[in-house]
């Protein structure tokens, strides 16, 4: 998959609204496609992808997270699939199923694909990547606002997402959200969520990881993402996840 961190215009401008829309209502976050390694139509790895796709798109509903691996070598396809942690069941299916119909017209014959919605992402690939924090993958989004007093502002974000990641780290389902005072009228809002597959040891390094480019992504910006494809950061200034 693409290694390069993707930093296009279009999508920074129109970030506030990808940010209100559920999945089903909107296009895709983001999507990375291969590098050019192909799968033929109609063979055995495409056969093993259809077979993936349902698997996960009936596995994941029930929990929020799906894995699975269909298939030998040289054509086996593995996959994950994960739904924000407070996506309804029925919303998370309609995520994955949709998710997984877009991916194959936007990549329709590579052999890894990893496409994201505000509600869930799926990902697959020819390669055994399960428990590996996936770098390759990764888009930044934020809010175009800009905070008055930046300093103070990337400082609270940063204290309020490392105690997400810690929190994230101890939870099952590798998945925090939590807020903080900012004022005496304002508080900042979080989610971090890490893809099942990893320990919780590398779920916290992922975060960890993500949350060291908060400079580059979001500095004094009023709500702001950092995304791969094994873990996810997200802060605003209004509520953002369902109660």
């Amino acid at each position: 998959m693409s290694s390069k961190v993707f930093a296009t215009s279009f999508l920074f401008f129109t970030c506030t609204l990808l940010l209100l829309n559920t999945a089903f209502a909107a296009d895709p976050l983001f999507h990375f496609c291969s590098s050019p390694q192909n799968f033929s139509a109609n063979g055995p790895y495409e056969y093993n992808l259809n077979k993936l796709q349902a698997y996960l798109s009936y596995q994941t509903p029930p929990t929020g997270f799906g894995r699975g691996s269909i298939g030998q070598k040289p054509d086996k396809a593995n996959g994950v699939a994960l739904c924000r942690g407070d996506v309804k069941t029925s919303d998370c299916e309609t995520c994955v199923v949709e998710a997984g119909s877009e991916i194959r017209k936007r990549c329709p014959s590579n052999k890894a694909a990893v496409i994201w919605y505000d509600n869930c992402l799926l990902k697959y690939t020819d390669k055994e990547f399960f428990g590996q924090i996936d770098n390759q993958n990764k888009f930044y989004m934020w809010n175009l606002r800009v905070v008055e007093e930046p300093v103070p502002f990337n400082q609270k974000i940063k204290e309020l997402l490392t105690q997400l990641a810690k929190k994230a780290q101890e939870s099952p389902r590798l998945y925090a959200t939590g807020e903080m005072e900012l004022n005496d009228s304002n508080k900042l809002y979080g989610l971090a969520q890490c893809t099942r597959d990893l320990s919780s040891a590398t779920c916290k390094s992922c975060l960890d990881g993500i949350i060291a480019e908060l400079p580059s992504c979001c500095d004094g910006k009023e709500g702001g993402r950092v995304v791969s494809g094994s873990c996810n950061f997200r802060y605003e200034i209004y509520p953002f996840v369902n109660a």
